[in-house]
């Protein structure tokens, strides 16, 4: 028949079996996703879900132009394309959504160096560091307004503090004491990194290009994801107001950082309920975020998949995905030996002393 291309129909429906194949092997129930995620779409109206929709995408695309200007600014001559970097960015958000331990994001930072010419690695954490600025900063703002204003939050994951201070500071000691003895040992190759990192944090160098074009961008990120949890707070008619959004965004802060599930899933659910203990029920409170990660993951995923199709085509965006994903884990591995290493020499020393 003329106009029907078997072959993009072939493999797309190969994708989709991939798809299905490599959540098996992560432990996603894919079918039960869906059922969860259509029970929720009929549950809330079809409005809080579009102006969510909206605000994510635009929650993305500002934060994926503060890397775009990074990115431009550190490797000037590679040139470097937006539609790339934004599907990239797309592609992590998605499969932070899906992967355990914020894969995704190691996953994007390895994208950078496969398509931007003479990027390396250290220079692409470089400019890492610098995306993070803003959000470090209000994140560190949220979780003192968290800590000051939500009683026991502190304790549903750092109780051992509480109950052993000497403890706490003896590590905490130890771990400073180690890192300065590693940092010893790798100085030269430390130089070499840095030298790197700094190329891809040049936009620092130009103070008003890095206000206007990525901690500008990003307060603009942070906004609209206020936003979508604002539409879905008001969905499940829980009260929408500044207190209750910092609660919200302080547990899911600390669900994040601290859980290694794929998307947090159950942590981040446990934190919400306590965020929003004394405002709403724990039924509503689990609904509510329950919602919010169904919508937003899945989204984010046919978001990303776009985004990628038109920035590299059905095949070479699948190629980049499995090739960073192959990275990421060996990348991933490569660390948690080092950080065995760095245990395994710390007991040896207080052996033999």
């Amino acid at each position: 028949m003329k106009g029907f291309h078997w072959k993009r129909w072939l493999f797309g429906i190969l994708l989709i079996v991939v798809i299905g194949a490599l959540a098996d092997l992560l432990g996603w129930n894919l079918r039960g996703w869906f059922k969860e995620l259509w029970d929720t779409l009929t549950t809330i109206s079809i409005g809080y879900v579009i102006g969510a929709c909206v605000l994510l995408i635009v929650q993305t695309t500002t934060t994926a132009y503060a890397w775009f200007s990074i990115l431009r600014y550190g490797y000037p001559d590679a040139g470097v394309r937006w539609r790339e970097v934004w599907a990239a960015y797309a592609a992590s958000v998605a499969l932070n959504g899906i992967l355990p331990a914020n894969l995704g994001t190691l996953m994007m930072l390895l994208m950078f160096t496969t398509f931007i010419a003479g990027a390396t690695f250290a220079g692409v954490i470089g400019g890492y560091a610098v995306e993070k600025i803003f959000f470090t900063l209000i994140g560190a703002f949220v979780y003192l307004y968290l800590f000051l204003t939500v009683g026991g939050s502190f304790d549903i994951k750092f109780n051992f503090v509480h109950a052993h201070p000497w403890a706490t500071a003896i590590v905490l000691i130890g771990g400073a004491l180690l890192i300065w003895w590693v940092m010893r040992l790798l100085w030269p190759r430390v130089v070499k990194w840095w030298d790197q990192a700094k190329q891809g944090g040049r936009i620092l160098v130009h103070p008003g290009a890095y206000f206007g074009r990525v901690f500008f961008p990003s307060f603009l990120s942070w906004v609209a994801m206020l936003g979508v949890m604002a539409i879905f707070l008001a969905a499940y008619n829980i009260p929408v107001s500044f207190h209750t959004l910092m609660r919200v965004v302080g547990g899911n802060s600390i669900a994040n950082v601290t859980s290694v599930t794929p998307g947090g899933v159950g942590v981040t659910q446990a934190f919400n309920v306590a965020s929003l203990k004394g405002i709403t029920s724990s039924a509503n409170a689990t609904a509510y975020s329950i919602a919010q990660q169904l919508v937003t993951t899945s989204w984010n995923i046919l978001f990303g998949i776009v985004l990628m199709a038109w920035a590299f085509g059905w095949s070479g965006g699948k190629r980049l995905v499995t090739k960073s994903y192959t990275d990421a884990k060996a990348k991933e591995a490569e660390q948690s030996a080092a950080r065995r290493a760095k245990k395994q020499a710390k007991e040896d020393a207080k052996a033999a002393g």
